[in-house]
Parts: structure tokens; C-alpha cells; sequence
């Protein structure tokens, strides 16, 4: 999971990603409030939310390519092992990594 500023940044980074084949899917949400300490102050900002499907192969690949990419300094980027899930989609989102 990552935070853009807006939709247009989320849409490129998110555009990016899956051509990259470093994600099979980034799914974009509504606008977020975040609430967070940024150089001293307490910032307000709206935020979009950008949920990455990536595997475990991926991930310091994928690490690098936000790092590189990203308009933050500081870009979230928070990672959640996936436990189980429909074989069919994780098969799809596998091929789609691997097989470019």
C-alpha cells in the first residue's frame, strides 16, 4: 500500500507499476484525510490510497521502482503478506508478473 497527493499521481504511479510488471493490479480509492507530522508541523492533507498486488518475488524490485517513482520524499509504502486467496486470481496475477 502507498499514498499519492491526487488522482492524476496515483493514475501515473499506479499505470507505471503494472507496466513495469511489478504489480498484476493496483486498485485507486476515493480521497482520504491523513493526518501526520511532516517537518516539524501536524499536516491535514487528502490523500488517494493505492492497494499493489505484487508477490513476494517483487517486492524489493517493487521497493526500488516506488522509491525511484514516487513525488514524496518519503513515500508510505507498508507491505501485507497474503495468506490465502482465490487460486485462480493469484495464478493470474503470477503470470502476469512473470511471464512478461
Amino acid at each position: 500500500m502507498t499514498t499519492c497527493a491526487d488522482a492524476s499521481a496515483a493514475e501515473r504511479l499506479a499505470a507505471a507499476l503494472v507496466e513495469a510488471r511489478l504489480a498484476a493490479c493496483v486498485s485507486i480509492s476515493a480521497p482520504v484525510r491523513s493526518v501526520y507530522p511532516w517537518q516539524g508541523r501536524i499536516e491535514v492533507e487528502q490523500e488517494v490510497v493505492l492497494t499493489i498486488k505484487t508477490a513476494p518475488a517483487r517486492i524489493e524490485a517493487l521497493k526500488r521502482f516506488i522509491a525511484e517513482h514516487h513525488d514524496y520524499d518519503v513515500p508510505e509504502l507498508l507491505i501485507s503478506p497474503v495468506t490465502d486467496g482465490a487460486e485462480a486470481y493469484l495464478q493470474w496475477a503470477e503470470n502476469w508478473m512473470t511471464n512478461g
